[in-house]
């Protein structure tokens, strides 16, 4: 198969969960539940298309740009709206597409919404076109597509209506990552304006050629500090727990999943390759924070009583991993960071799966409400809790070890962090100790003990089903890390300076 005739896929898979939604939105004589099933069937022929773009993207190789399409967009700005897909964004593609078919299908028992499926399927569309836009306008455009949605979803779904929890949790959703939206602008702005192109293939092809150093350096941290806020990486980090511990578990599993896959792929896919020289003086910093954030939001879970808040806490201290593999300016290193990326997003929507089941259930997400004997009240939520648990804490043979590990080697030989590389990479370390100790304490605390009665059901059979891909995709990543690492190996040379022969 040469790909040959396939060029319709890209623009497809953009606009297929978008006129969905357009569609649902358009019809209010729809039910509700009607809805959600719809919203799972463009989600399930979504996450086919992905499929058949990454067999195809397979088949003539991960390295370069596959399936490019290109159609004027802007004229009168010679602005183009091209698409292509390689080993960086197809992973995030097939992630961005199994989601959606996992929240709709979610929602078809779950007090479905027509208008949250609507949400969940423009994320969608607008998550797949920031993966594989080949303009810094449009994947600007589409980054901002994004997280229009998530806004509502917080604001309207979210939990504890009558204190006006959702309200004052979206607005400081919006707040952060308005802001961090202007900042990111900016960099892109002057990236345009002192090479005059917008085409991410030719900047990259140019490797930060014509723009000096001191503009590469000022143009990165405007573009790093825009995308740290959704990472999201320490200090940058406030908006995320209460978002996560208000929205609904559709909005937690997208925030998680997809919406955090946003800020560390415009590092990888713009930062690093764009403006080299000026990531060069950036990392040391990224790297720092990227630890700070690790060691601070694991001290932060130990302490932590809400279960939801702590998921997304230890959210932090995973991303700061990722942070610190893009920062080490490695090939070991960026590998780490796009394997652990991908491992985040299955493992952290697992558990908002079951952590939504549980407060269901109690309604409360307090570990002292949700109480001990977990194992022997719902032993299916417990197993499923448990599973979730020692894969976040990086247990060999699932899908978190492999990035964490190899973050932690790219950050021990990067010569680009200078004498911190190896401080660093200990200090990583040392958070994967703090993470087994804040997971194990709430199994501690939830899985032994005896049980207080009548506290509700265990997970039903749609449960079950819904969370089941998850399970296999965490012991798949983990059992055989090659495929996703084969996808990302000849790319990630390619995007860093000097194909990364100097580490």
């Amino acid at each position: 198969m040469t790909g040959t005739g396939y060029t319709w896929l890209l623009p497809v898979l953009v606009l297929l969960p978008l006129a969905g939604a357009l569609v649902l939105l358009a019809v209010p004589l729809l039910s509700d539940r009607l809805a959600a099933w719809i919203g799972t069937a463009i989600g399930g022929v979504t996450l086919l298309l992905s499929l058949l773009a990454a067999f195809v993207t397979w088949d003539r190789g991960f390295g370069r740009m596959q399936l490019q399409a290109r159609t004027d967009w802007i004229s009168a700005l010679g602005l183009e709206a091209s698409l292509g897909l390689d080993g960086v964004s197809t992973p995030l593609v097939l992630l961005t597409a199994l989601l959606a078919v996992l929240t709709c299908l979610h929602l078809t028992r779950a007090e479905p919404d027509r208008l949250l499926v609507v949400c969940v399927l423009t994320v969608t569309g607008g998550a797949i076109a920031t993966f594989t836009a080949l303009d810094l306008l449009l994947f600007f455009v589409a980054f901002e597509t994004v997280l229009i949605p998530m806004w509502f979803v917080i604001g309207v779904w979210g939990d504890g209506r009558q204190e006006g929890q959702p309200a004052n949790a979206a607005a400081r959703f919006v707040l952060y990552t308005a802001a961090g939206s202007a900042v990111m602008l900016l960099g892109i702005i002057l990236v345009i304006t002192r090479t005059g192109t917008s085409d991410i293939t030719e900047l990259i092809q140019r490797g930060g050629a014509g723009l000096s150093a001191t503009t590469q350096t000022v143009a990165a941290v405007l573009i790093v500090i825009g995308l740290a806020v959704k990472t999201p990486m320490w200090p940058l980090h406030t908006w995320l727990p209460p978002a996560h511990t208000i929205a609904p578990t559709t909005g937690s599993v997208l925030l998680a999943g997809v919406l955090l896959k946003l800020g560390t792929y415009g590092l990888v896919r713009v930062a690093v390759p764009i403006l080299p020289a000026g990531m060069a003086n950036v990392a040391p910093w990224l790297g720092g924070f990227a630890v700070t954030g690790i060691v601070w939001a694991g001290l932060a879970c130990l302490v932590e009583r809400d279960l939801k808040r702590l998921v997304a806490l230890s959210s932090v201290a995973h991303m700061g991993f990722v942070l610190l593999g893009v920062a080490s300016m490695t090939p070991t290193g960026l590998q780490g960071a796009l394997f652990a990326n991908i491992a985040h997003g299955v493992v952290s929507a697992l558990l908002f799966f079951v952590v939504g089941a549980l407060k269901d259930r109690q309604h409360s997400s307090d570990l002292q409400q949700l109480g001990p004997g977990l194992r022997d009240r719902m032993p299916r939520l417990g197993w499923l809790l448990t599973f979730g648990a020692v894969a976040g804490l990086g247990l060999p043979g699932l899908a978190v070890f492999w990035g964490e590990l190899l973050a932690v080697a790219g950050a021990w030989q990067s010569s680009g962090l200078g004498m911190l590389n190896r401080p660093f990479a200990v200090i990583a370390a040392a958070g994967t100790v703090i993470a087994a100790a804040y997971w194990l304490r709430v199994l501690r605390v939830l899985w032994q003990g005896r049980p207080e009665p009548g506290q509700g059901p265990d997970a039903t059979r749609h449960e079950t089903v819904t969370m089941m891909p998850l399970v296999l995709a965490t012991v798949g990543l983990g059992l055989v890390p090659g495929p996703l690492l084969g996808a990302t190996a000849g790319v990630v040379r390619l995007l860093l300076p000097g194909g990364g022969a100097v580490p």
